[in-house]
């Protein structure tokens, strides 16, 4: 049995939306070596359609003697898109239609899969049942506006795995669905 694991750049005031102008500031070595695991003994990751967008538009062409480079291009990709048919991004299948979940549990039956980001996809797998771990990287910033993930969510009871803090007072917060 596989499983589904995300991994989320979350801000105190519950902001996932463009960690980029926000992030990098805390990043350090305690924090890659947490992502590098997350990321680590995936058979493949699970995308939502904007972070595939995003991505999809920046690896096939960054460096390619960078290792995460080779890793983010390599890896095995399921975006899950009802609007999008096909993806020119090496080793992307797109799961879609009426039956997306019950792909993504025959998916989830023998791989482990990883999502980074996707806020919209990690809420509905987990109102779904299907998420596993939900780690949240929570940053020592209050954002006062963007995208929240859990906004509009209903209840869903989750059970604290684990949790550690970084020098940076970042939280590393890992939970199950209980």
């Amino acid at each position: 049995m596989g499983s589904i694991k995300s991994g989320l750049f979350i801000s105190l005031d519950g902001v996932t939306e463009a960690p980029d102008t926000w992030h990098f500031g805390y990043f350090n070595e305690e924090m890659g070596n947490a992502v590098g695991s997350l990321m680590g003994g995936n058979d493949a990751m699970l995308l939502g359609r904007r972070t595939y967008d995003e991505f999809a538009g920046y690896w096939p062409n960054a460096d390619a003697n960078d290792p995460m480079t080779k890793q983010m291009n390599g890896t095995q990709k399921y975006v899950v898109s009802n609007t999008l048919t096909q993806s020119d991004w090496e080793n992307t299948t797109v799961v879609g239609g009426d039956d997306v979940y019950d792909q993504l549990r025959a998916l989830k039956a023998d791989q482990n899969l990883g999502i980074t980001g996707s806020g919209t996809l990690v809420r509905s797998l987990l109102a779904e049942g299907l998420l596993d771990e939900l780690h949240l990287l929570v940053h020592p910033v209050v954002l006062g506006a963007g995208q929240r993930v859990f906004e509009g969510s209903a209840k869903v009871p989750l059970k604290l795995v684990s949790s550690a803090t970084f020098s940076t007072g970042v939280l590393h917060l890992v939970y199950a669905n209980e």
